[in-house]
């Protein structure tokens, strides 16, 4: 499960070979979630002051993580994608 991005003490991955729709997996602490690239459904329980700037970073870099979602349904490596900035 490659680790894409790291801000502020919150672990975006994608899982290699991982099911529809597009999304991303978060991690901070002991919190799991998941949301979609698209929609921004969220599964699973985060702190709300980080959803804003999930969702705004998401935001930014729609295009960045659509390519690493089609990256790694081809077996390539996903590249990094720049941390939250304010």
């Amino acid at each position: 499960m490659p680790e894409i991005s790291r801000f502020y003490g919150v672990i975006i991955l994608m899982f290699i070979d991982d099911h529809n729709p597009p999304h991303i997996h978060v991690r901070y602490g002991g919190y799991r979630t998941s949301i979609t690239i698209e929609g921004h459904v969220v599964k699973g329980p985060l702190p709300k002051r980080f959803y804003k700037m999930i969702f705004d970073w998401m935001d930014k870099h729609h295009d960045e993580l659509m390519e690493n979602w089609n990256r790694l349904k081809n077996d390539k490596d996903p590249n990094p994608v720049a941390p939250f900035e304010r």
